[in-house]
């Protein structure tokens, strides 16, 4: 480890051990600049609060700031008490004053798997649900994202449907074509059975993402003995 490092340490939530990582900015004096447990503040403690005799660990980044540049912007925060779980946690300030990404990618890994389908920017959706979050919170959190995922699941899957009967649909007219001879209506039809191939071979894609995220979402939230509402089939 080494000054303006991004070091972070595994801990507990909810009892459940190794469930998340503590972020902070190791100013290669002994301490280190983080979001400090309790006080919800950005606060400069020893390494040894920082740890809680835990592991410790190095962030690795291929471009970053120099080491000058990120204690100067980890100092310039400290004080803050806008401490957020889901929108504004250790991760998002020690990311930001390495890189200047405000970004949480525990979070969102650990909410929604991935991000983004077919357009649909699911972290997004859940940003705009919830306003504020804290630990009390996550629960609500967790069953936002279980339906929004659910939402996006029932709008792709009839346009996965009409895509699929639509290429069948295309490729009966070209073999009613080619029966009539008319090998020119039938290379249209084969263009148009190809063009929805192509949909439907990318809706379903996103559908398996979808099932994917629904998984994930599931398989935390029983970990953390969350309770989901049911979805239609």
């Amino acid at each position: 480890m080494a000054r303006g490092d991004q070091i972070y340490t595994i801990r507990d939530f909810y009892n459940v051990p190794g469930l998340y990582e503590h972020h902070g900015i190791d100013c290669g004096d002994g301490t280190v600049i983080h979001y400090q447990k309790g006080k919800e503040t950005i606060a400069r403690t020893s390494m040894a609060v920082f740890s809680s005799n835990r592991s410790l660990y190095v962030k690795q980044y291929d471009v970053s700031y120099v080491p000058d540049v990120v204690i100067h912007r980890a100092e310039s925060r400290l004080g803050e008490q806008k401490y957020n779980l889901i929108f504004n946690n250790c991760e998002h300030f020690a990311n930001w004053c390495k890189t200047g990404r405000h970004e949480s990618l525990q979070v969102r890994d650990y909410l929604l798997g991935r991000g983004h389908v077919g357009g649909y920017d699911l972290y997004d959706m859940v940003r705009q649900a919830i306003t504020t979050a804290d630990q009390e919170q996550v629960p609500e959190t967790v069953r936002q994202a279980w339906l929004n995922i659910a939402a996006a699941r029932q709008e792709i899957q009839p346009r996965y449907e009409q895509a699929k009967n639509d290429r069948d649909s295309w490729q009966r007219v070209a073999r009613s074509a080619l029966q009539q001879g008319r090998e020119d209506l039938a290379r249209a039809a084969l263009r148009r059975k190809y063009e929805a191939g192509k949909q439907v071979d990318t809706l379903q894609v996103q559908l398996n993402q979808l099932k994917d995220m629904l998984e994930t979402v599931q398989r935390n939230a029983t970990v953390l003995h969350y309770d989901l509402p049911e979805l239609p089939p």
